[in-house]
C-alpha cells in the first residue's frame, strides 16, 4: 500500500518535476501520508478504506502544489535575471523568459536574444553590439546609454520601449511595429528600417540626418528637436505626423526643404503643417 501512496502522489507532482521546493514538499507529505496510513491500520481499517482516508486528508493537494511550484519559479526567475555588470559577449539568450532582466553595465557584444521574452527588462550602459533581437518581446523595455551599432531587430516586438542615448549606427529594423516608442537624444543616422510601422512613436532630440524612412508608415507619430536634414520619406504614409514647430529660424526652415517626400502619401493636417514650414511637397498624394 505504501507503493500505491507513492504512486499517487508521483502522478499529482508529476507536471512540476525538477521544482527544488515542490520535490521537498512532496518528500515531507509522502512521509506524513505513511504515518497516517499506519495508524489508520492500527485502529483495525482495511487496506483500502485506510487509503481512501489518508488521501482524503490532504484535501486539494493540487491546487497547493500548483501555488508552491509558481511561487518557486518566480522566485528562481528573480534570481537568475540580474545580469548587471557580467560578462556575457555571445552568450545564449534565445528563446528565454526573463521579465524585468537587469543587464547594467554588461558585456553583451553578440549575444544572441532571438525569440526571447525581455518585457520590462533594462538594459543600461552596456555593450549590445552585433546582439540578434530577432522576434524577441521588448515590451516595456529600457535601452539607455547603449551601443546597439549593427544590432538586429527583425520582427522585434516595441511596444512603450524606451531608446535612450543610445548609439544604433548600422542597427536593422526589420518587419518591426513600434507602438509608443519613445527615441530620446538617440543617434539614428545610419540605423535601417524597412517595412516598418511608427504607431505613436517619438522622435526626441535624436540625430536622423540622411536617414532612409523610404516606404515606412507613420502614424501619430513626434518628431521634437530632432535633426531631420536630408531626411527621406519617399513612398512612405504619413498620418498625424507633427514635425517641429517651435524654431522659426532660416536655417530650419533651410532644413524642412531639404527633406526628401516624393511619392509620400500625406494627410490634410500633416500636409498643411509641412506646407506652412516650406516643405517640397509637388510630388505628394493628398490623403
Amino acid at each position: 500500500m505504501n507503493e500505491k501512496l507513492t504512486n499517487y502522489l508521483n502522478g499529482v507532482f508529476a507536471p512540476y518535476d525538477g521544482v527544488k521546493s515542490v520535490t521537498e514538499l512532496k518528500a515531507d507529505l509522502l512521509a506524513d501520508l505513511q504515518e497516517r496510513f499506519q495508524e489508520l491500520k492500527a485502529e483495525g481499517k482495511d487496506d483500502e478504506t485506510a487509503f481512501e482516508i489518508t488521501i482524503e486528508s490532504i484535501g486539494d493537494i493540487e491546487q497547493t502544489v500548483q501555488e508552491v511550484a509558481n511561487l518557486s519559479r518566480s522566485l528562481e526567475r528573480q534570481v537568475v535575471t540580474n545580469f548587471s555588470a557580467s560578462n556575457l559577449a555571445s552568450s545564449d539568450f534565445a528563446g528565454v523568459i526573463a521579465h524585468k532582466g537587469q543587464f547594467k553595465g554588461s558585456a553583451l557584444h553578440g549575444s544572441d536574444f532571438s525569440g526571447a521574452d525581455l518585457t520590462g527588462s533594462s538594459f543600461k550602459g552596456s555593450d549590445v553590439r552585433q546582439a540578434n533581437f530577432d522576434g524577441a518581446n521588448l515590451t516595456d523595455c529600457n535601452l539607455s546609454a547603449l551601443d546597439l551599432s549593427h544590432a538586429s531587430f527583425n520582427k522585434t516586438i516595441l511596444v512603450r520601449t524606451n531608446f535612450s542615448s543610445s548609439m544604433l549606427d548600422g542597427a536593422k529594423f526589420i518587419g518591426v511595429k513600434m507602438t509608443d516608442v519613445k527615441l530620446n537624444m538617440t543617434y539614428l543616422s545610419k540605423t535601417i528600417f524597412e517595412n516598418c510601422i511608427f504607431d505613436g512613436v517619438e522622435f526626441n532630440s535624436s540625430a536622423l540626418g540622411g536617414l532612409c524612412f523610404d516606404g515606412q508608415t507613420f502614424i501619430g507619430v513626434k518628431f521634437d528637436k530632432s535633426a531631420l536634414n536630408e531626411v527621406s520619406f519617399r513612398g512612405a504614409t504619413l498620418k498625424n505626423v507633427s514635425f517641429p514647430t517651435s524654431s522659426w529660424s532660416k536655417k530650419y526652415f533651410r532644413i524642412i526643404k531639404t527633406i526628401c517626400f516624393d511619392g509620400a502619401f500625406i494627410d490634410k493636417l500633416t500636409y498643411a503643417s509641412l506646407k506652412g514650414m516650406g516643405a517640397e511637397l509637388s510630388k505628394v498624394t493628398v490623403i
